[in-house]
């Protein structure tokens, strides 16, 4: 519990205190020179770190702190950092010398004093804690500050008799200072992370931006080439007799499956069918002309059709004309084909089916209506339509790329689809507010060897060129046109057009691995040694690129034609 008396405070510390409690204790005094009445074994202060949170608190704060202790092992501690230490409230404060190769080498800051006496650790002991308390104060205050621990007349006569002085300000150990290691380990977090970046951005820049371009100029010529040939997943090998080109083939497919689904448009007229009966009519000039009708034929009025239920014999019923008779049946039971109230007829006229020879009137009733939406074929017709309009570049990517990886050059002209498999939700006349359509398609193309298509062209176009000074450079095959004449699941008849480039004797893979690693400067003097190159020009990038990249696929090499 602090105690106040004539500007000072004695605070009494608990052996349980914490560094932060006492910190709060000085702040929380109002008197500018506050005494600490430390127990036996405060090891609270017998840290370094914690001392030096105590002087920093004191020193921000303006106030003057005395630790009363009698314990040697704070002693050292408080030399350390500057602290004022009395054995009691009674005895004069003095800062402990520490004898430490730091402090021998610090220069000491002396402050003039008004008795031109100055005050050291050593001669402090004999000098009241009040005196000591103007130490480090504003050099133009007008009154200096006196200390007094108690209010016995022995310490008030002594800081009287004294002569107020300004103390010499202690200079801060640096070598003290507290680490702040929240600082220190998210620098060394920021460092490691900053090498990782640094590694990976090297070995990306090293490995995968790195390419050169390489233009050759030559005279060179276009040569065309036209030919057909047989892709043919059965041949073995390449075959070019009897003027038929076959190439061995691979058919690379997939299949997916697709669904559209669409609303219904069908009508059904689901109600009562309407009943009624027919008399049927007909002209002869004999009875031996006539025939019945059978029970099931159909007899039709305003395009509505009836059944008829049972057969129709005809008796004698007067005069046809001048030269027939005419006979009739009697009545015959008949049934609309469809539910409806459009099929209640009364005294119509039916024509008979298949039986031009008779007519028939009657009436039905009893057709009421009861419309449902049902599945027509339109509907299924319209899913399908939609399926079959769907983008398939997607697949056709998927076979192309099928097919490199197995180290085929693509026919893409070849890619098919096959008959779907249909299946659908419902069927025509179910009734069904919506039908959904599944299509199962396989899809096909054909690959064969690039190496087997050069050799068509080479030997198409070897007899164009002269081939003491020249050879072919490029087939031309990534720009060839391909056109299926014929095809079925296992071949395919293919005509090619391609335009080859012929120069001097260079060719491209080659020069790749010849100029893999060498300086742009080494590239063109080797390239430019060939007698049919006119020049050459080497591009890298990005900037930081000095020589071309080992990997082939990082090198394009274009031969241009000299104008």
């Amino acid at each position: 519990m602090p105690t106040n008396s004539n500007g000072k405070d004695t605070v009494y510390i608990d052996i349980d205190d914490e560094i932060t409690t006492i910190i709060e204790k000085v702040r929380a005094s109002n008197e500018k020179i506050v005494a600490l009445v430390l127990p036996k074994r405060a090891t609270v202060l017998q840290s370094i770190v914690n001392m030096k949170l105590l002087k920093r608190t004191a020193d921000n704060e303006s106030k003057r702190v005395v630790l009363i202790t009698s314990e040697a092992g704070l002693l050292p501690l408080a030399g350390a950092t500057g602290m004022y230490v009395a054995k009691t409230l009674q005895t004069k404060p003095e800062v402990p010398s520490v004898s430490t190769p730091a402090e021998a080498d610090e220069p000491a800051e002396e402050a003039e004093l008004d008795d031109a006496e100055e005050i050291t650790p050593e001669t402090a002991g004999s000098r009241p804690i009040g005196e000591l308390a103007g130490l480090g104060a504003v050099a133009a205050a007008d009154e200096v500050e006196t200390v007094e621990l108690d209010d016995t007349p022995a310490a008030t006569d002594a800081a009287a008799a004294e002569p107020a002085a300004k103390a010499k300000k202690v200079k801060k150990n640096k070598k003290l200072a507290v680490p702040n290691f929240e600082k220190f380990r998210m620098l060394l977090f920021a460092g490691i992370a900053l090498l990782i970046l640094l590694i990976v951005g090297g070995v990306f820049a090293a490995t995968a931006l790195p390419k050169a371009e390489v233009t050759i100029t030559t005279d060179t010529s276009s040569v065309n080439s036209a030919l057909t040939f047989t892709a043919d997943t059965a041949a073995k090998s390449l075959s070019t007799t009897d003027n038929k080109l076959v190439l061995p083939a691979i058919s690379q497919q997939t299949q997916k499956t697709q669904t559209q689904q669409v609303s219904t448009t069908g009508k059904k007229n689901n109600g009562q069918k309407a009943t009624g009966s027919v008399v049927l009519t007909t002209c002869a000039t004999s009875p031996g002309q006539l025939n019945p009708v059978a029970a099931g034929t159909g007899v039709v009025t305003n395009g509505h059709t009836y059944i008829m239920q049972q057969s129709a014999s005809f008796n004698y019923a007067g005069s046809c004309n001048g030269s027939s008779f005419k006979f009739q049946s009697g009545a015959v039971d008949i049934t609309a084909i469809n539910g409806g109230a459009d099929y209640n007829v009364s005294s119509a006229s039916f024509t008979v089916a298949g039986r031009s020879d008779v007519s028939a009137t009657g009436s039905a009733s009893g057709g009421t209506d009861e419309i449902l939406q049902v599945v027509a074929q339109a509907d299924i017709d319209s899913a399908n339509q939609k399926i079959a309009a769907q983008d398939n570049s997607a697949l056709k990517q998927q076979l192309q790329n099928q097919l490199k990886q197995a180290g085929l050059f693509p026919l893409v002209a070849t890619f098919v689809a096959g008959t779907p498999t249909t299946t659908t939700s419902s069927n025509v006349g179910d009734q069904a507010s919506t039908v959904t359509v599944t299509q199962a398609i396989t899809y096909t193309m054909f690959g064969v060897k690039e190496s087997d298509l050069k050799k068509l062209v080479d030997n198409d176009i070897k007899d164009k060129i002269d081939t003491s000074k020249q050879s072919i450079l490029n087939e031309g095959l990534d720009k060839a046109s391909f056109h299926v004449n014929t095809a079925n699941a296992t071949s395919a008849q293919i005509a090619m057009t391609t335009t080859a480039t012929a120069g001097p004797d260079l060719h491209a893979d080659e020069l790749k691995k010849q100029i893999a690693g060498k300086k742009a400067g080494q590239v063109q003097d080797m390239i430019k040694s060939d007698p049919g190159v006119t020049d050459v020009k080497v591009h890298l990038s990005p900037f930081w690129v000095t020589s071309v990249p080992s990997k082939a696929s990082k090198v394009t090499i274009t031969f241009v034609k000299a104008q």
